[in-house]
């Protein structure tokens, strides 16, 4: 075990603590591969690469063991699944984004409710154009998806002096600031909220998940935000909606992603658009590292790894 590859994104010598024992090698989404595949035991997938990177060795690693994302989400990853073994462990990155996407959140729904996209182009040409806005202070905010990135945005709205926060994820629960409703409870309590925050992975239970259906139960008036992925939500028929002007947006996922230069969502009334960057902020490399070398640890321990989000050969956790 201790002498198998492992594959980092992250040069080795810049990681602080890294265990003794296995040979690094560093790659990064690169053409050519630093050493055979077949010998690598624990891969970290390269970070916000194009499609299809992250999985081009995956055929090739006979020999791996675990598979880790230093993303929260890990369906880009999982079509290489099937190439693998069983027993392979797939990771997530939590606790490595829930500090940048939950303040990406927080600045989405002030900057879509305070109308900053709309003095910023007042400024660029020079006018001064004040006016009423909505504040975030005694609104409902509803966040679908609470897990800890749901649960690191909602500590951060905790100060704006809210109304209410529910909060929805795929089973009910309870935690120290009240209930988790189960999913099947989204349409009595979409009409109540004033911002709706997606921060749900994407699952086939999920996608598509905001459709025509769930939009319609929105209020008038009502702002959606996506941190989760562009594919939990139907494009089509938010356009529909944004562009009749009932109600509006602020996305960091989109699907298409990247958003070609034409699509409508650019011009869309009252949508905010930003390029995935709920993740990619200077709290990123010091999380991931203590994320990489606490896994290794365990690998190298022989001990079960954290954040498994499914083994290979066996039902998903």
């Amino acid at each position: 075990m201790t002498t198998a590859d492992v594959w980092l994104p992250i040069p080795p010598d810049e990681i602080e603590g890294l265990p003794e024992g296995p040979r690094y090698r560093h790659w990064d989404g690169a053409d050519e591969f630093p050493a055979d595949p077949a010998d690598c035991g624990f891969y970290v997938v390269p970070y916000m690469k194009p499609p299809g990177v992250g999985i081009r060795p995956l055929p090739l690693m006979r020999s791996v063991r675990v598979v880790q994302t230093l993303s929260a989400g890990t369906d880009h990853v999982e079509s290489g699944l099937k190439d693998l073994p069983a027993g392979v462990r797939l990771c997530n990155a939590r606790g490595v984004h829930e500090a940048s996407t939950a303040e990406l959140t927080l600045a989405l729904i002030l900057a879509s409710l305070r109308g900053i996209p709309d003095f910023v182009r007042a400024q660029d040409r020079g006018e001064w154009r004040g006016g009423f806005r909505p504040a975030l202070a005694d609104r409902n905010v509803l966040i679908v998806g609470y897990g800890s990135i749901g649960a690191a945005i909602e500590d951060r709205l905790v100060p704006f002096e809210l109304a209410r926060v529910a909060r929805v994820a795929r089973s009910a629960r309870t935690t120290e600031r009240g209930p988790v409703h189960p999913l099947t409870e989204l349409p009595a309590l979409l009409p109540e909220a004033d911002v709706v925050v997606l921060s749900t992975p994407l699952t086939e239970t999920t996608r598509h998940l905001v459709d025509a259906g769930f939009l319609a139960r929105m209020k008038d008036g009502a702002l959606l935000v996506n941190v989760a992925r562009g594919g939990v939500v139907d494009t089509k028929a938010l356009l529909t909606e944004v562009e009749s002007g009932r109600i509006t947006a602020a996305l960091d996922v989109t699907d298409p992603e990247p958003l070609p230069s034409e699509h409508p969502l650019w011009r869309a009334p009252g949508v905010l658009v930003t390029p995935h960057v709920g993740g990619p902020t200077s709290a990123f490399r010091p999380r991931a590292e203590r994320l990489l070398v606490n896994q290794l640890r365990r690998y190298l321990n022989q001990e079960e790894p954290g954040n498994v989000v499914l083994v290979t050969g066996a039902e998903a956790r």
